[in-house]
């Protein structure tokens, strides 16, 4: 489980088992949960995040969406 960065406690990974799905990432903090598409920074899943964590949380995503897909594709070696 690549955890990518800590940010003000945000943890942004993603995780092995995630293997077959699109490029994505997983935002964790105090028992939350946000699941976004690299690509498009669309929002597949929120468990407790309020819109403006969801914005400041996308905008820090999309300052890092390159090399987070590489990343993703070096993991999975796609």
């Amino acid at each position: 489980m690549p955890t990518l960065l800590v940010w003000h406690g945000y943890k942004f990974r993603f995780y092995a088992l995630d293997r077959g799905e699109p490029a994505h990432i997983h935002v964790v903090k105090d028992g939350k949960s946000l699941k976004v598409w690299l690509t498009s920074l669309a929002v597949a899943r929120n468990v407790g995040y309020n819109d403006r964590e969801i914005e400041r949380i996308l905008a820090v995503i999309a300052e890092h969406q390159s090399e987070w897909i590489e990343a993703w594709n070096d993991f999975f070696g796609i």
